[in-house]
């Protein structure tokens, strides 16, 4: 081959990689906005049921970040939204207490009624706690779920619901550890860029135990 011509190729393999570097960079930057606009959005349709995710528990004793989310959730059920709650979380090597029972209990003493709350005590991470979900709502024949999370983590569960064949709306917590700051707000918008980008490729979660660690 003449030296023009591998010159050519040259060029065109730079050009080449340039427009898959472009590509891949819109790529994330687009996955970043969807997270950052589903983030401010507060889906409410009437459902089945309102589906608060996991986070860390203390002893039984809800941290930070869930104690806000349970807050929301029982906001939803006071408005009607739904008329039932479901909590969702194991627990991790020497806890005495799941996330799920940590997170009943304490709508259960908030003035939800025990009947109207369903603790699910399993799932590390979003995909194997909602399919413990999708499970609960093919026993009551139920498929619309209203999810509550923090903002940033409201887009990747959403789709992951919505994937599992569950008719999903965000209705994120909006206080907490999780927006507490605004680097804080950059900092997990780009943890969960990377996570729904795992997920989309492997078809797994990338995180574990609680989905936004207890500060």
């Amino acid at each position: 081959m003449r030296a023009g011509s591998l010159s050519t190729v040259g060029r065109w393999f730079r050009r080449a990689l340039l427009l898959a570097v472009v590509l891949v960079l819109v790529y994330v930057g687009s996955v970043a906005v969807r997270i950052w606009l589903v983030a401010r959005h507060d889906e409410r349709p009437r459902s089945d049921a309102i589906v608060v995710l996991g986070a860390s528990q203390f002893d039984g004793q809800p941290s930070p970040v869930l104690r806000a989310r349970l807050n929301h959730a029982k906001a939803l059920y006071d408005d009607r939204v739904a008329g039932h709650v479901i909590t969702v979380g194991g627990r991790q090597p020497g806890d005495r207490f799941t996330e799920a029972q940590a997170g009943r209990d304490y709508l259960v003493e908030q003035g939800v009624p025990r009947s109207a709350v369903t603790d699910v005590e399993s799932g590390r991470d979003t995909l194997t706690s909602l399919q413990a979900v999708k499970r609960v709502f093919a026993k009551n024949s139920w498929d619309a779920a209203v999810i509550v999370s923090d903002p940033w983590h409201s887009y990747r569960a959403v789709r992951i619901a919505e994937d599992l064949g569950l008719r999903a709306a965000p209705s994120p917590a909006r206080s907490g550890p999780a927006v507490r700051t605004r680097e804080t707000q950059v900092r997990y918008i780009a943890r969960e860029t990377v996570a729904y980008i795992h997920y989309r490729i492997f078809g797994r979660s990338a995180d574990t135990e609680a989905d936004v660690p207890a500060l």
